[in-house]
């Protein structure tokens, strides 16, 4: 058995409720589902999971999936190409995390014979294959039940978790434990481990404590540079990304709010010291930044953001002030003590500008996901969208795009949008970095949210767990996954 302590429980197995991401049950997910593809972090590119290959034609408006003859979901039922076709569609029309981006790229989906799968894009894209790695890619099975996001397990007609992965769901209880069993008839073989079991953790401290305890062996452990330091020095193993803009501060843009005066947003972004928020929440450990993608990304562009400045965002704030601005903002936070931290940090440095920054606490990090994804209900918060090394311009979308779900900001803006498409298009390494400079230099204007830094984040495993493979968003794969006894290194 292994047990696996979740950043974010999922309240829903359902890849149209619940965003495929390392933090937010795409982990869990993958392990039912699988993906179609997956991303080789070897090399950032993309190599089939599922699928029995992944292919294109010479300008990147065409992808073709083959899957292997006799697939099968865990029910039994063929997965086949139709049955593709069906869960993506299902997906898209469930308004799943990335639909919006399906929607804007792909013309469609054809379906020639039993085994192949083409994608035909209206643009396009070196790095479609991003988006099978994700929620689209993780098929369901039409025995599934429900429709496109009915919440899992509850009601007639409820949704069942059926898919092609290594495991079947055993025992799902949320907010408590998600038990899975594997698979014999699994596509590569039954898994070594018997039982994956996801429980819900509060906080990077606790589920170090947990893991060191031997409580949990494997934990996704985000944006609290000193435990993770400690995690390292301490041995332990694991994967560490360390992505730009993964430590933003995420303002509502929408009416009402004070966000939504572009002066207010540009106070917020002069008046507050990355090298702060970064000794402050992080003990001076991880990089102070107001760049959309840190020096140690393969998309640097060398192109400043926002410089520190509190005069001129006391000039800027004294502004939206005289035209009847009260100066209030309300920071969403958890309790969670970097999380914290940061919230004290931006209320002193705001304060000492004119605003009258009050400090609002979520239960835990499910209910701050909430409040910010769904109920819109804060003026500010510490949040990430971090620019993957894999595919940029996803989370650029997410986080930006007017037509976005998974913006959750609200900022809207045509130019911004132009610009974002540009990242996407863009046939060279070099044509993606100059169109992320051109989005920068639109941004230091604009602040759709303000940006501190890259923060890392290390999925730990203890050192007896060995076999994990990871994807985009840091998913990470546990079908091939194993347990050696007592720690010991074994080969297999």
């Amino acid at each position: 058995v292994l047990t696996f302590g979740s950043y974010s429980f999922p309240s829903s197995l359902d890849p149209t409720r619940t965003q495929a991401a390392g933090s937010t049950g795409g982990t869990e997910m993958a392990a039912i589902y699988d993906t179609l593809v997956r991303s080789d972090s070897t090399n950032g590119s993309f190599v089939p999971q599922l699928a029995k290959t992944l292919s294109n034609n010479s300008d990147f408006t065409s992808y073709t999936v083959t899957l292997a003859d006799g697939l099968t979901f865990s029910d039994g039922s063929p997965l086949d190409a139709e049955a593709v076709k069906w869960s993506i569609d299902r997906f898209v029309a469930g308004k799943g995390d990335v639909s919006q981006t399906w929607l804007n790229i792909v013309d469609r989906i054809e379906t020639p014979d039993a085994t192949t799968v083409e994608f035909v894009l209206e643009r396009p894209w070196r790095q479609f294959p991003a988006l099978l790695s994700l929620g689209p890619g993780m098929i369901v099975a039409r025995s599934s039940g429900g429709e496109a996001g009915s919440v899992s397990g509850t009601g007639e007609g409820a949704f069942t978790p059926i898919g092609a992965g290594p495991f079947t769901l055993a025992k799902f209880a949320p907010h408590e434990e998600l038990v899975l069993a594997a698979r014999t008839d699994y596509q590569g073989g039954k898994p070594p481990l018997d039982t994956v079991r996801f429980v819900p953790t509060s906080g990077a401290q606790s589920q170090y404590e947990s893991l060191k305890s031997g409580q949990i062996d494997m934990t996704y452990i985000l944006r609290d540079e000193a435990v993770i330091e400690q995690a390292l020095d301490d041995g332990y193993s694991g994967y560490l990304s360390p992505t730009g803009q993964n430590g933003i501060g995420t303002i509502n843009n929408r009416e009402g709010k004070p966000g939504a005066d572009v002066r207010v947003r540009q106070a917020i972004a002069y008046g507050v010291d990355p090298a702060a928020v970064n000794t402050r929440a992080n003990n001076g450990l991880g990089t102070a930044s107001s760049e959309l993608v840190p020096q140690t990304s393969r998309w640097y562009n060398n192109t400043a953001g926002i410089p520190f400045d509190q005069v001129k965002a006391k000039a800027l704030l004294d502004q939206a002030k005289s035209d009847g601005y009260d100066g209030k903002l309300r920071y969403l936070t958890t309790s969670e003590p970097s999380q914290q931290a940061t919230a004290l940090t931006v209320q002193a440095s705001l304060n000492a500008i004119g605003f009258d920054v009050t400090i609002d606490y979520a239960t835990d990090v499910t209910d701050l996901v909430r409040r910010v994804y769904k109920d819109h209900d804060f003026d500010m918060t510490r949040g990430g969208a971090p620019v993957g090394e894999e595919a940029p311009y996803l989370n650029l979308y997410n986080s930006m795009a007017s037509d976005s779900k998974n913006n959750p900001s609200g900022f809207a803006d045509p130019e911004m949008d132009a610009m974002i498409t540009a990242v996407q298009t863009a046939s060279t390494d070099n044509a993606v970095r100059e169109a992320i400079s051109k989005v920068q230099e639109y941004a230091n204007a604009t602040v759709p949210y303000v940006i501190w830094g890259p923060a890392s984040v290390l999925t730990a495993w203890d050192g007896n767990v060995h076999g994990v493979v990871r994807n985009i968003t840091d998913i990470m794969f546990l079908g091939g996954a194993w347990i050696s006894p007592n720690g010991e290194t074994v080969e297999r």
